[in-house]
């Protein structure tokens, strides 16, 4: 097998946990020896044990003048636990294979320095953009200091995502839903604005046998206390962790929610910037999945903090009088719209999901 071949055994096995080890990242460790695999690991639920050190107490066999392909830099500096490249040293590997580099300052070539300095072989980029766009959550963090964003919205054909009475449901056929549930599975959290948790009272979990363990952090930005004990999610609150967004904390608590207080913007809005950056201060969030409403989008899309939007079209038409998925933005001219490229399209059924990417400005 070549180095490409192996690695991409690795970045299977960081896909595993994807979702499940913020704030981590999710890195996928294979070791090999006489062109044989003695050894694999996959970082933990939780963000730990690392893969390098799974991989290696995986093995029973002699690793000394093996090969460690190891999807992104291993750590070289003392956290909870101790740096994974000493571990990868004392394991005697003559050679390690890296896709990415750290982007943590903490760590940004410093891994690869200490095992050269060891006398250990690095070959670096080997599968580099698919390692980047696997941890694309953990880099925005480490480069922007927020999440990376998904804007998920199931539209009709003229893109409204509900009746001009509120009516949504449901608007996308069963497998496009099945579909938005594995999607969940991929995020730490999925987001909602209060307009949303009134009008469809979304349970926003995976509910696909197999995933229910996998459901993301619940949060709703609510500033007037809409939320309340009977719906959904807070009667599901102590089951999945849950929190309302606010910048109004004098409302009613409700039991087993958590509170997440941030900045006013200069509308008296919550300021979405200021919760993106305690999104990872606070909790850890690198991935962050927005199903709606159409305010929550606008919003987002105003302040450039939209990373990826996907787009769950059906076949269906609503008119004119139809709620968009997306509000007035002021734009006065082509020139300055907010651009996507198209990244891929997916067939499911009678309905269409588009996923864009943002280009940034």
């Amino acid at each position: 097998m070549t180095d490409e071949q192996y690695m991409s055994v690795a970045l299977k096995l960081a896909e595993k946990n994807l979702g499940d080890v913020f704030p981590n990242p999710t890195v996928g460790c294979v070791i090999v020896k006489d062109g044989a695999i003695i050894g694999k690991g996959c970082t933990a639920v939780g963000g730990r044990p690392h893969a390098e050190k799974l991989a290696l107490q995986n093995t029973k066999e002699d690793t000394e003048g093996g090969t460690m392909y190891v999807t992104l830099e291993p750590c070289c500096h003392h956290g909870v636990t101790g740096p994974c490249t000493e571990e990868v040293i004392k394991s005697k590997v003559s050679r390690v294979v890296v896709a990415a580099m750290d982007p943590d300052p903490r760590v940004s070539g410093g891994g690869i320095r200490a095992l050269e300095e060891a006398g250990i072989r690095v070959d670096q980029g080997v599968m580099r953009e698919e390692a980047e766009a696997l941890n694309v959550g953990f880099f925005t963090t480490r480069l922007r200091n927020r999440p990376y964003i998904t804007c998920k919205v199931a539209t009709t054909l003229d893109g409204k995502i509900a009746s001009f009475t509120g009516h949504s449901k449901w608007i996308t056929g069963e497998d496009t839903r099945r579909w938005v549930h594995e999607l969940r599975a991929k995020y730490d959290a999925v987001m909602i604005g209060s307009n949303t948790l009134v009008a469809d009272d979304p349970l926003l979990t995976c509910r696909i046998p197999g995933l229910e363990s996998k459901s993301p952090i619940r949060l709703v930005v609510d500033t007037q206390g809409k939320l309340n004990a009977d719906h959904n999610v807070a009667k599901t609150a102590d089951q999945v962790d849950t929190w309302v967004v606010t910048n109004n904390r004098k409302h009613q608590l409700v039991e087993n929610v958590k509170y997440l207080e941030v900045n006013s913007s200069n509308d008296s809005k919550v300021c979405l910037k200021d919760l993106t950056t305690k999104l990872v201060s606070r909790i850890g969030i690198t991935r962050l999945l927005v199903e709606g409403g159409g305010v929550l989008v606008t919003q987002m899309l105003k302040r450039n903090l939209v990373d990826r939007l996907i787009i769950c079209r059906s076949g269906k038409i609503l008119g004119n009088d139809g709620i968009p998925f997306v509000g007035n933005l002021a734009l006065e001219s082509i020139g300055k719209c907010y651009v996507f490229k198209k990244a891929q399209i997916i067939d499911l059924s009678d309905d269409v999901v588009e996923i864009w990417d943002s280009v940034a400005k």
